[in-house]
């Protein structure tokens, strides 16, 4: 009883000392629980055969049937197989906005450093509706601009959207484009930090510009690296499907439809609202898994982690 009472004093000076830390930090707390932790009451429908009428506490209970279906049904590895392909193509250039951020940062002309970035942030601000609408403009197999420049050198004109072996190709490039600049920000700021006499010792041992990057800008950022890392896996099955279901028509539904627009479809457009739960609980608690177990091998392997 001692210890519990001591914990909670100590809470209290804590809480007094640093109150204003805990004001910054309420608001935060504030939108997660009303619009993330409350929700989940909600999640109990995927174990439910939830009928509006009926409220989700009157709905009977359904086990894991909607589970189930999912797993035994024709377009389940078809959903599985093109979400984890375009996650892996994804992740796979997690390092271009480190890459970038390091060229960046060797930049010794101020105004082509500002004009640089100020280039590269612009697309971040645009919304997924007008970039799929310039995707159109460009790709459009008769008036794009890109089918253009191909006829032109002799080439015959391609339907990029329509095709699904270039659905991919299309959707995780452009959005390096949009996401790139915005991307190397918090790198920058990390880069920002390390201490310029450490530059000038190797400079003064020889370094190269290379070695000095290698040797220096890295290590120094590994910590931020890891971390961003870390939330990536954890959005791992997370594709933003506003963008696919933009893109994805009949053509290309071969490798277009992803688990997103699937539970989109089913809960939304064809009201299986229990169904629709399940896949997505299903989808959520793979990212969960996968960000223990990522989390759990950057701590072994080093001393950053998220927790």
């Amino acid at each position: 009883m001692s210890m519990s009472s001591n914990r909670l004093e100590r809470f209290k000076k804590n809480v007094l000392l640093n109150w204003r830390l805990y004001v910054f930090l309420l608001p935060a707390m504030i939108y997660f629980t009303i619009f993330h932790y409350i929700p989940m009451y909600g999640v109990q429908i995927a174990f439910k055969d939830f009928y509006a009428t009926e409220g989700i506490i009157g709905s009977p209970w359904a086990g894991f049937e909607h589970f189930q279906r999912f797993f035994d049904s024709y377009y389940f590895w078809r959903l599985i197989k093109n979400t984890v392909i375009l996650s892996l193509y994804q992740l796979i250039l997690f390092p271009l906005p480190i890459i970038f951020a390091l060229m960046l940062n060797e930049l010794k002309n101020g105004a082509f450093k500002k004009w640089s970035q100020t280039l590269t942030y612009a697309p971040h601000f645009m919304s997924v509706v007008v970039i799929v609408g310039m995707l159109v403009a460009f790709l459009d197999p008769i008036t794009g601009m890109v089918n253009h420049v191909i006829t032109y050198f002799g080439g015959s004109s391609i339907s990029f959207l329509t095709s699904p072996d270039w659905f991919r190709h299309i959707f995780v490039w452009s959005g390096q484009w949009q996401t790139l600049g915005w991307g190397t920000i918090i790198y920058l700021a990390a880069l920002a930090g390390v201490n310029p006499e450490l530059h000038e010792a190797a400079k003064m041992d020889g370094a190269s510009r290379i070695q000095r990057i290698i040797h220096i800008n890295i290590p120094a950022i590994l910590p931020t690296i890891v971390v961003l890392f870390i939330l990536n896996i954890g959005s791992f099955m997370a594709i933003g499907f506003e963008k696919v279901l933009l893109m994805q028509n009949n053509l290309n539904a071969e490798t277009s439809d992803i688990i997103q627009t699937f539970v989109y479809q089913t809960g939304l457009l064809e009201g299986q609202y229990s169904f629709a739960a399940a896949i997505g609980l299903f989808d959520s608690i793979i990212n969960l898994t996968l960000l223990i177990i990522v989390n759990q091998i950057a701590r072994k392997t080093s001393e950053n982690s998220l927790w």
